[in-house]
């Protein structure tokens, strides 16, 4: 099978809403099960931290949905790329599905962090570098969703709105190297693999696992739900078609 057909058949929405309705079980109850695990191991397994005590298994929802947040972006990002430069039938719905799962998981993050933060900074919120572009991200996510929802010629929508989720792009090396190349109170990167110890780390990364999937789960989810809504509008629009056509040789009569 050559690259081009397999494209096709990635892009065919039919094939996809077959595919996916047998992915979603599995998708779901692994992402159930394994979040469920990660929650076991940081509530019952992991120990406290020597400075911060109990406090810092807030890191194990606050981390992933993190990332979650800027990964889900990357894929709104690249979703549009699909949809400028390849005219890809499912870019579209894939980056609009993925929109308000990205800002559900960025606004979870900056929640968190906030939890986490008063015990440890005395106050629930600064300015600061990393905290702040994170809420911008939460900002841009909302913006992306405002300006679809503000015009009405879907495919106006879907090309302005990959514009933005492009030129947005620039946000995500400012949220990863704030912490380098300014002087902020959110710690610095941690090489998980290198300086956490195993106790933490292996809850942390069951927990990203978990969180991914339930993401994928969602998106997948989300995309059908768009992939029918669109449906539903085509043959609503088809019936009034016909409607007015079998009304215009009456009226002309």
């Amino acid at each position: 099978m050559t690259n081009q057909s397999i494209t096709q058949k990635l892009a065919n929405p039919t094939r996809f809403m077959g595919l996916s309705d047998q992915l979603l079980p599995w998708l779901a109850g692994a992402s159930a099960a394994i979040i469920g695990y990660a929650m076991y191991l940081a509530f019952f397994v992991a120990p406290p931290d020597y400075q911060q005590g109990h406090t810092v298994k807030i890191m194990f929802i606050h981390v992933p949905s993190a990332w979650l947040a800027m990964m889900a972006y990357v894929l709104i990002a690249i979703s549009s790329f699909g949809l400028l430069v390849f005219r890809h039938p499912l870019a579209d719905v894939s980056a609009k599905a993925a929109a308000p799962i990205g800002a559900a998981f960025t606004l979870l993050a900056l929640i968190t962090g906030s939890l986490w933060g008063k015990p440890m900074w005395g106050t629930y919120w600064v300015w600061d570098a990393r905290l702040t572009s994170v809420l911008l991200l939460f900002f841009l996510y909302l913006g992306l969703m405002a300006l679809r929802s503000s015009i009405e010629d879907e495919a106006l929508a879907a090309k302005l709105t990959a514009v933005l989720a492009l030129v947005g792009v620039v946000l995500l090396p400012i949220i990863k190297f704030s912490v380098d190349w300014w002087n902020t109170l959110h710690q610095p990167s941690t090489g998980l693999t290198t300086t956490v110890h195993s106790s933490i780390r292996v809850p942390l990364l069951v927990s990203a696992l978990g969180f991914s999937l339930l993401f994928f789960t969602l998106h997948l989810k989300a995309m059908r739900n768009e992939i029918l809504r669109r449906r539903v509008k085509a043959l609503r629009m088809a019936e009034v078609d016909r409607a007015q056509g079998s009304q215009a040789p009456v009226a002309a009569s």
